[in-house]
């Protein structure tokens, strides 16, 4: 299950990635260093560098070496100038790409990922080892250092220390980041990776066999972190900044891993780890083939699933909540009623609403009504549909049984933000 889990989360567009970054370092080296090249002068960086990367990834980031020469050039308060001329340079050689200057990169926008350039010097220190200094344009600009070279030789070495489950665990985690909309950046979660695998020893000759149990401890340790800022990274050691706190979302994950362990090997075992891991995880060997014909023809299966329609790479936080009101009750939330154990009857009107968006303008809201049980199937409304909408969805409640109510945020059309709400309605027919 878990070796089908980590086929289905391969970059299935290499291809397309190499050849935009193939394009982007030949205009840079033509107009820097008078070359062509195609490769020289370029380093692959974040998850795609560090091949901890996952289908899906709409965020990639490279490196662009610049001549020493070109120092003097840039150096004393000529950040801007420096983004600038490297956009200059990659739209004069590809005119219809859209290209714009960040604060930090260069941003070229493509139909579904984007890529984000950093021009940098490369320096040493007193001991030999190399690092970047890059341009800040915030606040009249300054120089600051990244050293993604140390991050990308401890995956590696640790990689092949820990039997190549750390670069798996990466993908797993990114995976339930995607599933339950964890705002966690790449280099946040291969950090916590690496400083899982580096705690305990009990997985180190271990392979996808023990990938429930592993999953079990690494979330354990997640929920177990204390509340901080920020943590070093691996091989680096420089701050990496805690957007979020993931701790409850891993403890969740930790209580559905220990509810899929007892279904062992079992086709049940699917759905359970798909709650963990979402759509990639492997379905059950015989789905949608032997359905039984009694089901067949009672009720019609129309769920649909986000990620068969877009990518999905979490990147911001979305929270949504619900009030429930009815004629002559004070209207009260959802989320407050499940917490304090309230039941949810019939006959109740639910207004969905965004509480918490933190994605950039513009952006597109789909939402989804999914109803399960028995009793969804007896009336043929299992529904599940992806459809458009706003800040706002009404519902009634209406029948018995547990629903799940999922609102999502596309950007560049890609799934940036996700959240969703139980409700669980005791009563009604």
């Amino acid at each position: 299950m878990f070796s089908g889990l980590l086929d289905n989360l391969k970059v299935d567009n290499a291809d397309q990635i190499s050849l935009r970054y193939g394009e982007i370092t030949s205009s840079l080296n033509k107009k820097f260093r008078d070359s062509e090249s195609k490769t020289a002068n370029t380093l692959q960086v974040g998850s795609y560098g560090r091949w901890t990367a996952i289908k899906g990834i709409s965020d990639l980031d490279m490196l662009y070496i610049m001549p020493k020469g070109k120092w003097n050039t840039y150096k004393n308060g000529k950040q801007t100038q420096l983004l600038t001329d490297v956009k200059d340079a990659i739209n004069a050689r590809y005119p219809n790409t859209n290209v714009r200057v960040d604060r930090l990169v260069v941003t070229m926008m493509y139909t579904n990922f984007h890529i984000e350039v950093q021009p940098v010097f490369e320096e040493s220190d007193e001991n030999g080892e190399s690092y970047f200094n890059y341009p800040d344009t915030y606040n009249g600009g300054s120089w600051k250092v990244t050293k993604p070279r140390q991050e990308i030789a401890a995956m590696k070495e640790f990689v092949d220390q820990k039997n190549k489950n750390l670069r798996r665990l990466c993908k797993m985690a990114r995976a339930w980041k995607n599933k339950h909309g964890v705002v966690m950046g790449g280099l946040l979660i291969d950090t916590l990776s690496y400083n899982f695998l580096k705690s305990i020893s009990d997985y180190d000759d271990k392979s996808f066999m023990y990938y429930d149990w592993m999953s079990r401890d690494f979330f354990k340790y997640l929920m177990a972190q204390p509340d901080q800022s920020h943590y070093k990274a691996l091989g680096s050691g420089q701050n990496v900044k805690v957007k979020k706190k993931f701790q409850r979302n891993a403890k969740k994950a930790y209580e559905l891993c220990l509810d899929a362990i007892k279904s062992g090997d079992a086709d049940i075992a699917h759905d359970k780890w798909k709650k963990v891991y979402g759509r990639p995880f492997p379905a059950k060997p015989d789905e949608g083939k032997e359905a039984s014909k009694a089901e067949a023809y009672t009720w019609r299966n129309t769920e649909e699933f986000i990620e068969d329609f877009y990518d999905v790479d979490i990147q911001y936080n979305l929270r949504i909540d619900c009030d429930v009101s009815q004629a002559g009750f004070r209207t009260q939330s959802l989320r407050r009623m499940l917490a304090g154990c309230f039941p949810l009857l019939a006959q109740k009107k639910l207004l969905f609403q965004v509480c918490e968006n933190e994605v950039p303008e513009p952006f597109v809201f789909k939402w989804k009504v999914l109803n399960c049980g028995d009793i969804a199937k007896k009336k043929d409304m299992i529904r599940g549909q992806i459809v458009s909408g706003s800040r706002r969805k009404e519902e009634r409640t209406s029948f018995k049984g547990e629903h799940l109510v999922e609102c999502y945020i596309l950007k560049n059309n890609v799934v940036v933000a996700r959240s969703s709400i139980d409700v669980p309605i005791v009563t009604g027919e």
